[in-house]
Formats: structure tokens, C-alpha cells, sequence
């Protein structure tokens, strides 16, 4: 009896140990993929010729399958938050690098999605040797030249729109004063929009500013695009970046009221770097986000209900990367969780698109 209760005894740990085994080598559970609804932002979109898009990393894009996935299914326009920028693309006189801004639109053009070139002209983004190279203007003018003629003739048919001159206008409403301000003067402004023209006649050329209520600010920037084409420069359209809750206004119905003066110059609006982080509201966390839900809906229909608005552009996606986070410490601006779910904000978008209350 004993040996057989012995060896009972055994064989009921033997399937104890078993059991451990089996449970605790099991693969861990897979985490959900992101939702994906019936119908997409950008099928939506383009059922009403819409443009709907945020800005790209390019190593994100390359090693982070879900991101690119993600962007490819929502969204049919992008800007390069960085890889198109002065300091990116021309880091020494001599030389310039396009290995990175190329992998950009090689996924836009894989994806049928538009691309939108950022900034060819700002006072950031400089590398040292045209801050410290102390040009005269006219080395300065062929510095200029020669940037805008190389890099917009490289991507030549192959960018929708240029952001040409950037952040122009001072806060108070005076011109910026930039290294390109103060040693060309204020014609630089007509210089780099015809300098684009020529390199690619095809391309929608705007300027773009944190311009987007009614204040000082916005009003010099309207002269300065009325000025412009007046003076017969081929300006097409102007950006409103709409940070909101960091630079730019929050009234939409403002900035519904700041669009239609520019169809009456015929001019297009593009809301180019739209973001609103969730600590902007008061409430709890649930409220936040409804508030943050209404915020992106008011500013989509307000672009969508105007004759000459049809592209809304956020600065990023997905709150798993975002700008504000390092800048402002801002939370959680964008219209995707961390982990690529879907937000109160996406779901307003997408029944604005839709049509739905």
C-alpha cells in the first residue's frame, strides 16, 4: 500500500507540474490591434474632395509598423514634421541630404497620399553656417535661391503644397524680424514665392502662422497676404497652425469669421498643424476628453462648411508622439491614444466627415 500510494502521490505532482508548466509557458495574450471602423477618415474625406492628415516621423514610419498602418488607413495627406526643414535637407553649404524627407514621400506615393513640404523659409530650423556665416544680402539672396530652386525642383511634381514662408508676422503684428528680414528685407517674402513658382509651377504655395482669430496679430498677417497679392506674388493659400490652447485661438466661430475675408482675396485656408491637449479643460478625465472631442469636430466644420477650406492637418496623430510633450508638457493633444485606439475626438471627426449628429 505504501508503494502504491507513493507512487499515486507521484503522479498526482506530475500533473501538477504539468498544469504549471503548460499555463505558464502559454504566449502571453495579444494586446487588441487599434479599432478599425467600417469606413476610414480619409474614405470619408474623399467623398467630400476633403484633405484630412497630421504630420510624420520618418523613423517611426520605418520601424513602427502600427504607426504606418494606422496613417495609411485614416488619413490621404502628410507633412514631414521635420525631415523638410532648412537644417534637415542642407546642413552644410555644399550639400544637401534627401535620404530622409524621400522615405516621407515614398510612403505617401505607396499610399496614394498627399504630401505637404515644411518650411522653406523660417526663422528655426537654421543650420549654424547660415546663422554665423554673416551674409551679406546678396550672398544671402543666392543662399536662398539656391535652397528653394534645389530642394523644390528635387521634389518636383511630387509635393502638393509648400509651405513657403513660415511664421512671418511678430505677435504684436509687426514682420518677424529673421536673419531673413533684416539682411534681404521684407521682399524676401515675394522672392521665395516666386523662387518656388519657377521650380515648380504645379505646387499650391501658402504662408502660415499662428494667425487664426481676430487680433493684431491676424490682422497684419491678412494685410500681409492682401499686400502680397496685390503685389502680384503667386500666393495661393494661408496656414492657420491652430495650436490650440498653446499659440492660436480657440473661437472657431472667430476664426470661421477670419477664413471668409481670405475667399474674398481669393485665397485658400488650410489648418495646418491643428493639436489640443486634454489639460486645456477643466473636469474630469472623462470631460476632457468630450471637451477636446468638441474642440476637433467645431474646427473640422467650420473648415468644411467654408467655399475655400478643404484640408485640416494635425501636428502628429497619435499622443504616443507628440511635440507638446517635451515643449509645453502638455497632455495627450491628438486624436489616437498611445496606443493607437481611437479617441472621443476621432469619433466626432469621423461623424462630422460622415454627416452625423
Amino acid at each position: 500500500m505504501k508503494v502504491r500510494s507513493f507512487i499515486a502521490y507521484i503522479l498526482v505532482m506530475l500533473t501538477i507540474v504539468w498544469a504549471i508548466a503548460t499555463t505558464s509557458t502559454a504566449a502571453p495574450p495579444v494586446p487588441p490591434r487599434p479599432e478599425s471602423p467600417t469606413e476610414s477618415l480619409r474614405s470619408l474625406a474623399a467623398k467630400r474632395d476633403f484633405f484630412i492628415g497630421g504630420a510624420v516621423q520618418p523613423q517611426l514610419l520605418q520601424n513602427d509598423s502600427t504607426y504606418r498602418e494606422v496613417f495609411a488607413r485614416e488619413f490621404n495627406i502628410l507633412i514631414p514634421e521635420n525631415h523638410t526643414k532648412f537644417w534637415r535637407l542642407h546642413p552644410e553649404r555644399d550639400r544637401y541630404d534627401f535620404s530622409q524627407a524621400d522615405a516621407i514621400v515614398q510612403f505617401a506615393n505607396e499610399h496614394n497620399i498627399k504630401v505637404m513640404g515644411h518650411a522653406l523659409v523660417w526663422f528655426h530650423a537654421l543650420p549654424r553656417w547660415v546663422v554665423e556665416g554673416n551674409f551679406s544680402r546678396e550672398e544671402l539672396m543666392e543662399i536662398l535661391h539656391d535652397h528653394i530652386q534645389t530642394v523644390v525642383g528635387h521634389y518636383r511634381g511630387q509635393i502638393y503644397a509648400w509651405d513657403v514662408v513660415n511664421e512671418p508676422v511678430e505677435a504684436n503684428g509687426s514682420f518677424r524680424e529673421t536673419i531673413w528680414y533684416k539682411t534681404i528685407g521684407p521682399e524676401y517674402l515675394d522672392l521665395a514665392l516666386r523662387w518656388t513658382r519657377e521650380a515648380d509651377p504645379d505646387t499650391l504655395l501658402y504662408i502660415n502662422d499662428y494667425a487664426e482669430g481676430l487680433n493684431s496679430k491676424s490682422q497684419s498677417f491678412y494685410n500681409l497676404a492682401k499686400d502680397l497679392r496685390q503685389r502680384g506674388a503667386p500666393l495661393d493659400a494661408v496656414g492657420f497652425q491652430t495650436h490650440l490652447g498653446f499659440l492660436s485661438a480657440d473661437n472657431s466661430e472667430e476664426v470661421a469669421e477670419n477664413m471668409k475675408r481670405y475667399a474674398e482675396l481669393g485665397l485658400d485656408v488650410m489648418i495646418t498643424e491643428m493639436d489640443v491637449p486634454i489639460d486645456k479643460f477643466s473636469g474630469t478625465p472623462e470631460e476632457q476628453l468630450e471637451a477636446q472631442a468638441k474642440m476637433y469636430r467645431d474646427f473640422l466644420k467650420i473648415c468644411l462648411d467654408a467655399s475655400n477650406c478643404n484640408t485640416l492637418v494635425m501636428w502628429g496623430f497619435t499622443d504616443r508622439h507628440s511635440w507638446l510633450t517635451g515643449f509645453t508638457g502638455s497632455k495627450d493633444p491628438l486624436i489616437f491614444d498611445k496606443s493607437y485606439q481611437p479617441k472621443p475626438a476621432y469619433h466626432a471627426m469621423w461623424e462630422e466627415l460622415k454627416g452625423t449628429d
